[in-house]
């Protein structure tokens, strides 16, 4: 089945070889990793290592990527951060919110790429605006206001019988609430709302589901839901509830429905066009904050035959990719 471009600025991209970046490039530079939940050698993290690749940066000869995870403890976020200035790395990269605060406590100076996913920068104070964001901040940004909505209708389409849906929100996802309740108010859904304030207890929140006799899940972007994905798509299926997240990688995981940007695709897109230019010399000035223009919807036929789901036909025809 043909698959749409999710991301329009990841096509205008151009790769240099890296042959040829590594004979120009003598310094070796320095950027620093600051990850709220996903730990080395996770998707993003190794989607974010790409795109420098992909730009002619080789760990160990011309780079080095000095990687630090909370792994979901937030707390740990202004200590780790202020590891990585005092390394003085020639940039860092922190995408989610938290991690973005505790780098900016720790330096106003060091260029910051974000790959926003969960918040809104300008909404939450931390840059004066998308086009001139000012300040040591620039990166890419997914609107998730706009999309939460339709990963209601899209859960709906897939199974027009739902009546009563779960929505996993942590304490960073809940601005996406509103649009969400919303949506769900005007196709006739009731919402149970599991708000995850402390630790991510998947089983008791999917057992009170199962209990309450909840019939599909909708799970709210947040660093921790996208590092749990495979955990919860996994639970989605021994529950048998039917689910859709904003990442593209839940689907990869097992998750049946998943509408939105892909973080790899984000992350990727950080490194090949934000930190480069950072190390090639360009002024954060210069490099205004991108969005992606189109998402993806995807659907994982292999879930919908275990979760014995037949869906229907005009919703299989509007899919960007469908896993057989």
């Amino acid at each position: 089945m043909k698959r749409r471009e999710f991301i329009g600025f990841v096509c205008g991209a151009v790769a240099w070889p890296v042959a040829a970046r590594a004979q120009q490039t003598v310094k070796v530079y320095r950027v620093g990793v600051l990850f709220a939940g996903s730990g080395e050698g996770s998707v993003p993290d190794e989607a974010f290592r790409s795109g420098l690749y992909e730009r002619g940066y080789i760990e160990g000869q011309n780079i080095i990527v000095e990687f630090r995870t909370a792994a979901g403890k937030y707390e740990d976020l202004p200590r780790l951060a202020t590891e990585l200035v005092a390394l003085n790395p020639d940039a860092i990269f922190a995408p989610a919110e938290a991690a973005l605060r505790a780098c900016l406590q720790a330096s106003h100076t060091i260029p910051i790429v974000i790959a926003a996913a969960e918040f809104d920068p300008v909404e939450a104070g931390l840059i004066a605006s998308i086009a001139r964001p000012k300040g040591n901040v620039t990166g890419v940004i997914f609107n998730q206001v706009e999309s939460s909505g339709k990963r209601v209708e899209r859960l709906k389409e897939a199974i027009p019988s739902l009546s009563r849906v779960a929505v996993f929100v942590e304490s960073g996802g809940k601005f996406q609430l509103d649009e969400t309740e919303r949506a769900a108010r005007s196709l006739g859904l009731t919402l149970r709302t599991f708000d995850f304030r402390g630790p991510l207890d998947f089983e008791a929140a999917f057992g009170t589901a199962l209990h309450e006799r909840l019939e599909g899940l909708i799970v709210l972007v947040s660093p921790g839901m996208y590092a749990q994905r495979a955990k919860i798509a996994s639970l989605a299926m021994q529950n048998r509830l039917p689910a859709i997240a904003p990442f593209s990688e839940f689907v990869d995981d097992g998750g049946l429905l998943s509408y939105g940007a892909s973080f790899a695709g984000m992350f990727h897109y950080a490194a090949a066009h934000y930190v480069d230019r950072i190390l090639r010399g360009a002024r954060l000035a210069d490099l205004p904050i991108e969005q992606p223009t189109k998402f993806e919807f995807s659907i994982n036929l292999k879930t919908a035959r275990a979760l014995r789901l037949t869906v229907p036909p005009h919703v299989l025809a509007i899919a960007d990719r469908v896993i057989e």
